[in-house]
């Protein structure tokens, strides 16, 4: 009971780190490859540290704490008609999925190699499609369940915060120029869950294991979905990304919508 009384009684503080800087956000290439993506200057991540003892069970409570939080509110921002706004109303509610994330290698990815998907140089096979003029088997694989190769990635891999994101990057904004080859794809996933994700090393057994916890969340406020965006929609999302040693967390979001043209 003690326990059941701390979490209803246990609220959140948080400040942001501003001198926490992602290389991700500070790589030129990096930047380049969110313009042509269409992601430019509506992808975002910020850091903050809070106060108390993280636990899973303290989810919900941790993002509602957050979004409410005076020094979160003063430095959040939404996209609404192509322009970061602050939240202006309070929040009322939250809805929190927690998202597995345990990789600690990219080899996840080694059956997109194999079944079709790519060309033997790493060149991404053409397809008709009845809706997108310009389609893919990548795309497919991640769309659309009736695709030959959806489950060459297994269900319980497709939940995990490192496919989601090479997905994320992959369908990019509304003008995403998709790319012929996979290769930046997986090297920008790689370098952002490096950047967003902590590990430690046992000691003994020398095994390297994500620290981090990872929560999609979705911010409601008086008139519905605040953050990250009004409408529901695949591509607007935003994860925080615990980590409850240091007590410090990452907001990694995005508004779908045209991207920036220029850097």
């Amino acid at each position: 009971m003690a326990g059941e009384k701390c979490a209803f009684d246990q609220t959140f503080s948080f400040s942001p780190l501003p001198s926490k800087k992602l290389s991700f956000l500070q790589d030129r290439d990096t930047l380049q490859l969110f313009m042509k993506w269409s992601m430019l200057g509506r992808i975002s991540a910020q850091s903050y540290s809070f106060d108390q003892c993280f636990y899973l069970y303290s989810s919900e409570l941790f993002a509602q704490c957050f979004f409410r939080d005076p020094k979160v509110m003063s430095s959040l921002r939404k996209m609404e008609a192509a322009a970061w706004v602050p939240l202006d109303k309070p929040v009322v509610s939250v809805d929190v999925e927690l998202v597995p994330c345990t990789k600690v290698s990219m080899e996840l990815f080694d059956p997109i190699y194999s079944c079709g998907i790519l060309r033997p140089s790493g060149h991404v096979v053409k397809c008709f499609h009845d809706v997108y003029p310009d389609y893919d088997e990548l795309r497919k694989m991640l769309q659309e369940e009736d695709s030959e190769h959806y489950y060459v990635v297994g269900r319980e891999e497709r939940g995990e915060f490192l496919f989601r994101l090479f997905k994320h990057l992959c369908l990019g904004g509304e003008l995403c120029q998709y790319e012929d080859t996979i290769g930046q794809y997986i090297s920008t996933t790689k370098q952002i869950y490096k950047d967003l994700i902590n590990v430690q090393k046992d000691p003994e057994t020398k095994k390297i294991s994500v620290v981090s916890t990872v929560l999609k969340v979705c911010a409601y406020d008086e008139s519905g979905r605040c953050f990250p965006g009004k409408r529901e929609e695949e591509q607007t999302f935003a994860y925080l990304i615990v980590d409850p040693f240091k007590r410090h967390m990452t907001l990694f979001y995005h508004c779908y919508g045209v991207g920036n043209f220029t850097l």
